[in-house]
């Protein structure tokens, strides 16, 4: 998918700033409007005018990117050094990095290896430090609950899913999001509850939701707080 540089247009009274982009995938333009900007997306080849279908959509557009602004303000601030500060469980901890065998949680820190930093950098380091407690934290606990539930499952894969935080496939492949690691434990808890309960009803039903509860009892509660909270975990402006 090719890009262009930014451009501008007035809509409604207001400046906004967009981007155009080329796709052979895309069958007709579309109109995108997010955290990381105002994109049209053209079919390869097509005759558009972004401008014109800007305009045209001018009230839309404006509403969603004045949305997506009041979002940017709430994203928190990285800084990929030491004695800055993560969350990792719903809890800061700060950023250290020392000569050992490897990277460790420790009390209210994250021991970084300083040859895995120097080998690639302070955010490579931690990334790879979380999602290794998620690997560990997610099996342990898709073991526990498939067992409650009368379940099984193939595999457990880690992954960053930009929109998603978990998944369950078919074929009993469960998908959860490492960036889970940065929030309370229950969070994290509830969304493999939530995907292996997936393993027994691969729909949304009432039962569903029962089997949810049963394993869960406050799973409202916290299906709530990652709506409200989820832009919270996020870890770099690569998540957007």
């Amino acid at each position: 998918m090719a890009e262009s540089r930014p451009r501008t247009v007035d809509l409604a009274g207001e400046t906004i700033e967009y981007e155009v982009r080329h796709s052979s995938r895309a069958t007709r333009s579309r109109l995108s409007v997010d955290t990381s900007g105002v994109t049209v997306v053209v079919p390869e080849g097509a005759s558009v005018r972004p401008a014109a279908l800007l305009r045209d959509h001018a009230e839309w557009v404006v509403e969603h990117a004045r949305k997506a602004a009041a979002r940017r303000e709430r994203l928190p601030e990285r800084r990929f050094e030491p004695g800055a500060t993560f969350p990792f469980l719903g809890e800061p901890h700060e950023v250290v990095v020392e000569r050992r065998s490897y990277s460790v949680v420790g009390d209210e820190t994250l021991r970084l290896a300083s040859h895995h930093v120097a080998d690639t950098s302070v955010k490579r380091a931690l990334e790879t430090l979380y999602r290794r407690r998620a690997r560990d934290r997610f099996e342990r606990l898709a073991d526990e609950y498939a067992a409650a539930m009368g379940v099984d499952y193939d595999r457990i894969e880690v992954r960053n899913q930009r929109t998603k935080w978990g998944s369950c496939s078919t074929s009993g492949t469960i998908s959860l999001n490492w960036r889970l690691q940065l929030a309370p434990p229950e969070i994290g808890e509830y969304v493999v509850v939530h995907e292996v309960a997936h393993r027994r009803e691969l729909n949304h039903s009432p039962a569903f939701w029962d089997l949810v509860g049963e394993h869960d009892p406050a799973y409202e509660r916290h299906r709530a707080w990652l709506a409200d909270n989820g832009l919270q975990l996020i870890f770099s402006e690569e998540d957007l």
